[in-house]
């Protein structure tokens, strides 16, 4: 057998891995950047994807998505009136006028009469015959008021006042709060009277107007014996 001599050279047995280069910088630079693309698309697979999430998942992120919209629309909404409640602010503007009672017989007007100023209108009913305020106001006079007998005075919002003479008694107090149908008193026949009858006297700035005209303007035609519950006040 031969022997391998140490000095003979060796001969190729193969192919000869070539060593690999170093890396480069831009090599690193473009592995940093797939490696930090890819710690992103991990991290933003954490995130519901409309492509990838289940569609019942989907639908309950919509629905959260709407429930949260329509809450902040009725929050700005409350802010901001209604058109419902614009109609309600003015109905409330809208003043309650009423007839001061049913079934009685228009008497003696406004006007001279027997030489002197009549200065209000009377209602003929039979005595005890409740009635009511014609309109809101505070209650300035309950009890006997001379000539008028007993009788109530409502003063009225705007100043103005109206007498309600010759009452059998009186169901009000002074200083009472009486809204339009409130009770005030029975019908009487005292004080300087002729027969039972309600005496109704409208004062405005201290002065005697005639009664009918003034509560016309107000939706109340009270020789007809007409109201209308509610009325547009109009100018005095």
């Amino acid at each position: 057998m031969r022997q391998r001599l140490s000095s003979e050279p060796d001969r190729y047995r193969g192919r000869r891995r070539v060593p690999t280069p170093p890396r480069s910088r831009y090599a690193a630079v473009v592995t940093t950047a797939f490696v930090g693309a890819g710690v992103v698309a991990l991290g933003a697979g954490a995130l519901p994807d409309a492509k990838s999430v289940n569609p019942s998942v989907l639908d309950e992120l919509k629905q959260a998505s709407i429930t949260s919209q329509d809450a902040a629309e009725r929050a700005a909404s409350a802010d901001k009136p209604s058109r419902s409640n614009a109609r309600d602010s003015q109905a409330t503007r809208e003043e309650v006028w009423l007839l001061p009672l049913q079934g009685y017989d228009f008497k003696s007007p406004y006007g001279m009469r027997w030489g002197k100023l009549h200065t209000g209108i009377d209602l003929v009913a039979p005595e005890g015959t409740p009635y009511v305020a014609i309109h809101e106001g505070t209650v300035t006079k309950a009890g006997w008021f001379g000539g008028y007998g007993y009788a109530v005075i409502v003063q009225h919002a705007d100043g103005s006042e109206i007498i309600y003479g010759h009452s059998s008694e009186v169901s009000v107090r002074e200083g009472q709060q009486v809204k339009a149908g409130d009770q005030l008193g029975l019908v009487g026949n005292t004080g300087h009277s002729y027969g039972s009858h309600l005496h109704i006297e409208v004062h405005v700035d201290g002065q005697p107007l005639d009664p009918v005209p003034w509560l016309e303007t107000r939706g109340v035609n009270i020789k007809l014996q007409i109201d209308t519950y509610y009325s547009e006040v109009a100018a005095s």
